[in-house]
């Protein structure tokens, strides 16, 4: 039965198991171990204690029906309002290209990269322009691990950009330039966010080394299929920051109105609102592919084969009319789905079975996947 659903238009049940992944991530409860790479750390501490308050508030207005339903009223206000704010901004790429901090910059950094003859004399003015990136890579030049590597007579602090991306190599930044790359694109300083964030960047992780690892052994490159890999989940990073931004804004003037009223019973109800996952999840549903490469083509790169890529990705009706590349994209999207739900145990042995007779995964390909190592890419 498994392999009568291969390769051509993607049936219905294939369709409802990818969701479950973006569905765990956006509106499961399950929290997740990214491993040594914790993301904002410091927020932990305010989400639960975020959680703790908020379910305080919650017993106390258990007890008193009438606040209950004031509350659900506030609710579904609120995200009503969220919900139109969202979708006067997604009517437009141009405002949402504008609200979404994504330069063209990064994405010619990106474009930089797969050049066969990568010149850091070229690359170098394009970093520096990315405090944020020159920060990352200049920490990991001088952590222990890496300054080890290093000759004795030079263990010194490097603060020379020129110096920081000579040691690292042309090679190792064609992953880590990616890798930093997609991890800024992710919201930050949202607490209402912080486990959706910590899981999204698991699976980025887990879906970029297994695209990796097939286009090595596919013969194919490598460095562009991993930095695509990583670049497809930019579109679901600019709604969930968009949305828990807008959402912020909308809750915190409707307080500062109730304050001002001194209806502190409102004034509760609306502190109480919490994100609505179950909109953002729609709307993920809905746009997040296309955005992958609507963003990058309206900064100027629609040609860039990278762009032509993520628009194959979103496009193609089946998994058989898709490029050598972009198959190989679809198998690391179905492995890296079914690895992170057979994790939370949200995957049968029978749906496993259909993703991977789908997308035409070999017992080969299979094997050198479960043989890699999904923390973290290894220089790192």
């Amino acid at each position: 039965m498994g392999l009568s659903v291969a390769g051509g238009v993607k049936p219905g049940s294939v369709i409802e198991i990818e969701q479950r992944l973006y569905q765990q991530l956006i509106l499961g409860k399950q929290r997740i171990d990214s491993g040594d790479d914790e993301l904002e750390p410091e927020l932990e501490a305010v989400a639960f204690k975020l959680e703790v308050e908020r379910e305080a508030t919650l017993e106390r207005l258990a007890r008193q029906q009438q606040a209950k339903a004031l509350y659900q009223r506030v609710s579904a206000q609120l995200t009503d309002t969220l919900a139109a704010e969202l979708g006067n901004r997604l009517a437009s790429i141009e405002e949402v290209t504008r609200l979404s901090g994504i330069t063209d910059k990064q994405i010619l950094l990106l474009e930089l990269l797969q050049h066969p003859r990568l010149d850091l004399a070229r690359l170098r003015p394009v970093v520096a322009e990315q405090s944020w990136l020159v920060r990352d890579l200049s920490s990991l030049v001088n952590s222990p691990s890496f300054r080890a590597r290093r000759p004795q007579n030079l263990d010194v602090q490097l603060t020379d950009l020129k110096l920081v991306l000579s040691y690292i190599g042309v090679e190792h930044l064609r992953v880590l330039i990616p890798y930093y790359s997609c991890r800024h694109w992710l919201p930050t300083g949202h607490a209402s966010l912080l486990w959706t964030v910590r899981k999204l960047w698991r699976f980025s992780q887990v879906q970029g080394i297994a695209a990796r690892t097939l286009a090595k052994l596919h013969d194919l490159d490598a460095p562009m299929l991993y930095a695509v890999s990583l670049m497809q989940q930019l579109g679901i990073s600019v709604l969930l920051s968009m949305s828990a931004k807008l959402f912020e804004q909308l809750r915190g003037s409707w307080l500062r109105e109730a304050s001002s009223d001194r209806d502190k019973a409102l004034y509760d109800a609306i502190a109480l609102c919490d994100f609505p996952a179950a909109l953002v999840y729609s709307l993920v549903k809905q746009h997040a592919l296309s955005l992958n490469w609507q963003l990058p083509t309206q900064l100027g790169f629609a040609d860039a084969a990278m762009v032509t890529l993520l628009k194959e990705r979103d496009t193609a009706l089946g998994f058989s009319q898709l490029s050598p590349n972009a198959a190989v994209l679809a198998k690391a999207d179905c492995f890296a789905k079914c690895f992170l739900l057979e994790e939370m145990r949200q995957l049968e042995f029978r749906d496993r079975r259909i993703m991977m007779a789908y997308h035409e995964l070999t017992e080969q390909e299979l094997i050198r996947l479960k043989g890699q190592n999904y923390r973290k890419p290894e220089l790192l």
